[in-house]
C-alpha cells in the first residue's frame, strides 16, 4: 500500500492543454474517486498515474518515489479497465495469473495467489471457463482478480462498471467496496456516475475542464457544495436552480426570482439586491398545506417515492416526496421548501455565498 501525491499536474496535446495544474493528495489505503462529465480530464489523469500518458508538467509520487519517468510495469500499480481486457483464448485462471507468469514467478506461487483471489471474488468454480462463457459481472470480477494477484501498492479503476446493466452495477459497487475494506489497498477510481462516487468513495475529486472544482468526503460535497457546478453534479435528482436576487421584506430576507416567484431563505446568506442563484435539492421539498402553490407538470412514482415536476409561477421546480399522489398534470400541489437547506450562489462567479 502507498499514498499517491499529485502535484501541479499538467497535460498538453500539442498546444491544447487538457489538464490544468491539478493537485490531489491520496492517503495510504484511501478510496478516492475522480468524477466529472465526459472530457473533464479524469481518465487522462488516471492514465498519467498509471504511466500510460506522458506528464507534460508537475509531479506524481507513489509512496516515496516520483514516478514521472518510471515505466508502467515498474510503478507497482494494477489497472482495471472498462472493457475487461481479458485474453479470449485463456481460461479464468490463466487470465488472472498471466501477469505473474510473464514475470517468471513459480507456478506454485501463481496457483496460490490465483486461488486466494478467486476465493475473495467468488470465482473458484469458474477458473476453467473462458471469457465468452462468463457474464459481464463475472468478467469484471476476473479483471479485478488479475489486479489482486499482483498485490500492487495502488489499484486504478477506469469506469469499470459502465458496461454493466443497472442492477449489476449496484451489486458490483458493493463488491468493490467490500474488496477495498478487505484488502485495505489504495484505490483511485474514475467514473462519470456521481451515484458510484457518493456510495463508494472515502474522498471525491470533482473535475471540470481539466481542473479540480472541489475535493471532499461525499456527504461534505452534498451538504456544502462550493459552487453551482458541484451542487448540480453531486446529488440525484439534481438540485433545483432558480435565478433571481435577494431582497428584504418586513425585516427579513427573501428570494425573488427573475419571473417574480418569492421563495424563503435564511437571513444573512447574501446582501440585499445581490443577483444570485437559488439552489434547493428536490428531497428537501415536501408537501404541506402552508406550502407554495405549484402546478404539476409530470408525476413519476417509483414505489418508495414520487418525483414531482412542477412550476412555481414561471419557474420549474422538482420535488421528491414519500407521498403517493393521484394529482393529474395541471393540478395544484403545495410545496414547502426547507429554508435551512437552501443554497445561495453568486450569480456571476457561481461560488456559494
Amino acid at each position: 500500500m502507498a499514498q499517491v501525491t499529485i502535484t501541479n499536474i499538467v497535460k498538453r496535446y500539442g498546444t491544447a492543454q487538457v489538464v490544468h495544474g491539478v493537485n490531489v493528495d491520496i492517503a495510504d489505503g484511501e478510496f478516492v474517486i475522480l468524477v466529472g462529465p465526459s472530457g473533464c480530464g479524469k481518465s487522462t489523469l488516471l492514465r498519467m498515474i498509471a504511466g500510460l500518458e506522458a506528464i507534460s508538467g508537475g509531479e506524481i509520487s507513489i509512496g516515496d518515489r516520483v514516478v514521472n519517468d518510471i515505466l508502467p510495469k515498474d510503478r507497482d500499480i494494477a489497472m482495471v479497465f472498462q472493457n475487461y481486457a481479458l485474453y479470449p483464448h485463456k481460461n479464468v485462471a490463466d487470465n488472472m495469473g498471466f501477469s505473474l507468469k510473464i514475470r517468471g514467478r513459480p507456478k506454485a506461487e501463481i496457483d496460490a495467489k490465483v486461488k486466494k483471489a478467486a476465493e475473495i471474488l467468488d470465482l473458484s468454480k469458474l477458473l476453467d471457463r473462458f471469457p465468452k462463457q462468463l457474464s459481464g459481472g463475472q468478467r469484471q470480477r476476473v479483471a479485478m482478480g488479475r489486479a489482486i494477484v499482483r498485490d500492487p501498492q495502488v489499484f486504478l479503476f477506469d469506469e469499470p462498471l459502465s458496461n454493466l446493466d443497472a442492477k449489476l452495477r449496484v451489486a458490483m459497487r458493493v463488491e468493490i467496496k467490500e474488496l477495498h475494506l478487505r484488502l485495505g489497498t489504495t484505490i483511485v477510481y474514475v467514473t462519470h456516475d456521481q451515484i458510484e462516487a457518493m456510495t463508494m468513495a472515502d474522498k471525491i475529486v470533482v473535475m471540470r475542464d481539466g481542473k479540480v472544482e472541489q475535493i471532499g468526503a461525499p456527504l461534505d460535497l452534498y451538504d456544502n457544495p462550493g459552487n453551482v457546478f458541484v451542487a448540480g453534479f453531486i446529488g440525484s435528482p439534481a438540485m433545483n436552480f432558480i435565478k433571481g436576487k435577494i431582497e428584504s421584506k418586513e425585516g427579513r430576507q427573501i428570494f425573488v426570482s427573475d419571473t417574480g416567484s418569492v421563495l424563503p431563505v435564511e437571513g444573512g446568506k447574501a446582501q440585499d439586491g445581490q443577483p444570485v442563484i437559488y439552489g434547493i435539492r428536490p428531497e428537501h421539498i415536501d408537501i404541506a398545506p402552508d406550502g407554495l402553490p405549484a402546478i404539476v407538470s409530470v408525476l413519476e412514482p417509483t414505489g418508495s417515492e414520487t418525483q414531482i415536476f412542477a412550476r412555481l409561477g414561471e419557474d420549474a421546480i422538482d420535488a421528491v416526496v414519500k407521498d403517493r399522489l393521484t394529482i393529474h398534470p395541471g393540478g395544484e400541489v403545495r410545496l414547502r421548501i426547507d429554508k435551512r437547506r437552501v443554497h445561495i450562489f453568486d450569480r456571476q462567479s457561481g461560488a456559494r455565498v
